[in-house]
């Protein structure tokens, strides 16, 4: 029997670029049936990927980027992310994300006549990803 792995490549791509190829601790990301945390060592498995935030974790340091749909390959030493949508908290429009998820809110509000209430619902969960991601913001840290 191999020894565990002590650590995981992470790559994550979309149609448009390869934003990440590196050696962390930790990855937690939106399966399409709720969260998956990954630690070196884990099972593998591929999954659909949902709408959220995915963090990886070297050390101390914690990244986080918006995601959405896709999939995930976990192997013992390697998770590959394929994402439609994933952007890295610096490159968020943060005022852009708040105005988003005001239109969002208006649509499922019932103002909007011909609204598409699954659309709507998917734009706000969007928006406040990005918004979350964009002011550093994890699952238990304030927003």
């Amino acid at each position: 029997m191999s020894p565990l792995p002590q650590s995981i490549r992470l790559e994550i791509v979309t149609p448009e670029q390869r934003l990440v190829n590196e050696v962390v601790d930790e990855v937690v990301l939106p399966g399409s049936e709720g969260s998956l945390g990954v630690l070196p060592g884990h099972t593998p498995l591929l999954s659909t990927l949902g709408i959220g935030w995915l963090m990886y974790r070297r050390g101390d340091l914690r990244r986080y980027l918006a995601i959405a749909w896709g999939f995930v390959e976990v192997l013992p030493d390697r998770v590959s992310v394929l994402a439609e949508i994933a952007e890295r908290a610096e490159t968020i429009d943060r005022e852009r994300a708040r105005k988003a998820r005001e239109r969002a809110l208006e649509r499922l509000r019932g103002r909007v006549p011909g609204t598409d209430f699954e659309r709507a619902l998917i734009a706000l969960q969007k928006a406040v990803i990005r918004i979350q991601v964009a002011e550093g913001a994890g699952p238990h840290e304030p927003a």
